[in-house]
């Protein structure tokens, strides 16, 4: 669980430099090496004599690669390559026992590879899959066969092909750097005839980590952080006070709701606090303009009781206009009989 997060947390601590790799697009370089393991090959001939269930086995070895392409950028790409590969011979395996082979197997020519990067799957490793078909020279050099001397030194050429499997892993500080983890199978058709020996089948299977570089590769973006918003503006805060009909005194209700607007003035970044009074139509207009400023002047004390300094307050009259509930005149509605407070 302990390793799972970790990876967990280096792949999102990534993200952000990596974004999603680029196909590559372009000319590009690429180097390799690593190790390479012969299989097993048949003998055909032996001291001009045809055996068989005679094999010829080889030492783990070295292998290198170096090649120049081309990326069409939309995954495939195409190139040319150069390769060596060197591997000690180890003995030779016949019905009738061992014997220890002294010398050495050299091979090297040029390839031609096709090969496909599945970009997009990961922001960290682009996997590919390759084939490749060339011409390579595989030079047998056997110094001992048991315990005598031997001088076959001989060079010998075929048609040679290959599968690649790999997988690049971009340097985002690099634009266009990566590093491969490749492996490579690679085989020479036909046999190969070293005066009277003659060898069936080259099959080697290598294993390289290496470097490509993509000439004019674009800057990773980094993705920015997003801006943040601003603030939205404070909604205002509104608050009813009724009142009994015909009256502008002010009831134990009415002194609540007054304390709570003023308390929350105080909680909030304000310009100015409205008092806004209102009747109903019960009544001539007249007075009832007159009694909705006395409301709204009865609240306006109260909340300066309360705290709130007076010259923040604003005291407006609308008498019975404004009706919370229309109504006809001469109505006596209690809703209507209010004073507003509204903190901006």
């Amino acid at each position: 669980m302990r390793i799972r997060n970790a990876l967990l947390a280096a792949t999102m601590l990534g993200l952000p430099l990596a974004a999603h790799a680029q196909p590559v697009t372009g000319l590009y370089v690429a180097g390799g090496a690593g190790g390479n393991f012969m299989q097993q090959a048949p003998i055909k001939v032996f001291g001009g004599v045809n055996v068989s269930g005679w094999d010829y086995d080889t030492n783990p070895g070295a292998a290198a690669v170096l090649s120049l392409g081309w990326g069409f950028g939309n995954g495939l790409r195409a190139e040319f390559e150069g390769d060596y590969r060197y591997n000690g011979l180890s003995k030779i395996t016949t019905p009738f026992g061992n014997n220890s082979l002294s010398g050495k197997e050299q091979k090297f020519g040029p390839m031609v590879n096709v090969l496909y990067d599945f970009n997009g799957l990961s922001p960290m490793v682009v996997p590919y899959v390759g084939v490749g078909a060339g011409y390579q020279w595989a030079d047998l050099d056997i110094t001992g066969i048991g315990d005598e001397p031997s001088t076959l030194n001989k060079t010998k050429g075929a048609f040679a092909y290959q599968a690649i499997l790999g997988a690049a892993f971009p340097i985002p500080p690099v634009p266009g750097l990566a590093v491969t983890a490749e492996y490579r199978f690679m085989g020479l058709a036909g046999n190969r005839s070293y005066n009277a020996l003659e060898l069936n089948n080259d099959y080697n299977h290598s294993v390289m980590i290496g470097l490509r570089y993509a000439f004019g590769a674009p800057a990773v973006a980094v993705a920015a952080p997003a801006p943040m918003a601003a603030p939205a503006p404070a909604p205002a805060r509104s608050y009813l006070v009724f009142f009994d009909w015909d009256k502008a005194n002010l009831t134990p209700r009415a002194q609540q709701i007054i304390k709570e607007a003023a308390d929350n003035s105080t909680k909030v970044k304000y310009t100015r606090i409205e008092v806004n009074g209102y009747t109903d139509t019960s009544g001539t207009p007249q007075y009832n303009q007159g009694l909705s400023i006395r409301r709204a002047q009865a609240v306006a004390a109260e909340l300066v009781k309360d705290g709130v300094p007076q010259g923040a307050i604003a005291i407006q009259g609308f008498g019975e206009t404004h009706l919370l509930v229309p109504t006809g005149a001469g109505v006596r509605e209690p809703q209507n009989r209010r004073v507003e407070i509204i903190i901006r």
